[in-house]
């Protein structure tokens, strides 16, 4: 009976992991390139610091989305991923994963603190939502993250099994495996953005909500609402993306010296079913962006139908030269 629940747990982790990682996937590299081209190709959007710390999260989304969650799909459909035959990608992917984590992380926590600062009444803190700042923040924190990321990097390295000899990348430093389950997975991808976000998120929606409607011009007023809805809706949504996955990464842990099977089973059920809706913060800022903002629908329309239909209405311009007859 064990052994039959057993198997049945294992089996039902790897279609977790397999339909719903290619769910999970598809949708959002679909989903983070139309963002990326609505925030590219809008104006308002371009002179915004928020709206590019929201490019430069979706760019580095897709990023993740194919280095971590396409590369754990084709583990469980094919029992490969690439890194057991090249260690120089067995240390890139790792190493450029966790760059796109914690750069994407880091920009929605800057563009949470950029609303806040967009909508108070302090001119100081106006003063700091400037496209400038933002490249220079995004630089910096790209290249500290760029650093923090090198272990990955040294102490991955191939191992042969000596049951099926089969090649893996694999990490056995114990200081480090301990350093990034409490710190990088509890910390820096779980509770640190989380209070960071919700913190300015709501100090944002309370300054949009108490804001005199005279301080500021009609269309950056809207666009500040805009941004800040957006911003806030992604805030709750992450409540249950990164926090379950975080917790269950601890208590992976916990378990990992247990001989109990059938826990082992529930836990990698449990981790596999966390992990998808961890990748879901990844895949998910576009379709909370269309469903939050209805200005946000109609600029999607305006870039995908609007201005290729319009290109298409204009007559090209003939040029006729005329040559007069010499006199």
């Amino acid at each position: 009976m064990a052994d039959s629940l057993i198997t049945a747990l294992k089996f039902d982790a790897t279609q977790v992991a397999i339909y719903g990682g290619i769910t999970v996937f598809i949708p959002g590299v679909l989903g983070e390139l139309l963002n990326t081209i609505v925030f590219l190709s809008l104006r308002t959007f371009r002179q915004n610091s928020c709206a590019f710390y929201l490019t430069i999260m979706s760019i580095v989304n897709i990023g993740q989305l194919f280095a971590g969650l396409l590369a754990r799909v084709m583990l469980y459909v094919i029992d490969y991923d690439g890194t057991e035959s090249s260690l120089f990608y067995c240390k890139f992917r790792l190493y450029f994963s966790h760059i796109c984590v914690m750069t994407s992380l880091t920009c929605f926590c800057l563009a949470t603190i950029d609303q806040y600062c967009a909508t108070s009444s302090n001119p100081r803190f106006q003063q700091l939502c400037n496209i400038k700042l933002a490249q220079r923040l995004v630089i910096i924190f790209s290249f500290i993250w760029s650093l923090h990321g090198i272990p990955y990097s040294i102490l991955y390295y191939h191992s042969v099994s000596s049951t099926t000899g089969k090649v893996s990348c694999v990490m056995t430093n114990t200081i480090y495996l301990q350093y990034r389950a409490y710190f990088i997975v509890l910390i820096l991808l779980g509770f640190l953005p989380f209070s960071i976000t919700a913190l300015f998120g709501f100090m944002a929606y309370r300054n949009v909500q108490q804001l005199p409607h005279y301080t500021k011009p009609l269309i950056r007023r809207e666009l500040d609402r805009q941004l800040t809805v957006m911003v806030l809706v992604q805030v709750l949504v992450n409540i249950f993306t990164l926090l379950p996955y975080a917790i269950v990464n601890i208590l992976s842990l916990q378990m990992a010296n247990t001989n109990d099977l059938l826990l082992k089973a529930q836990v990698q059920l449990a981790s596999n079913i966390t992990l998808i809706m961890y990748y879901v913060y990844y895949a998910n800022p576009f379709y909370i962006y269309i469903c939050a903002s209805e200005r946000f629908r109609r600029q999607l329309i305006h870039v995908l139908f609007t201005v290729p239909l319009n290109r298409c209405k204009q007559k090209p311009r003939i040029i006729i030269n005329q040559v007069l007859p010499q006199l």
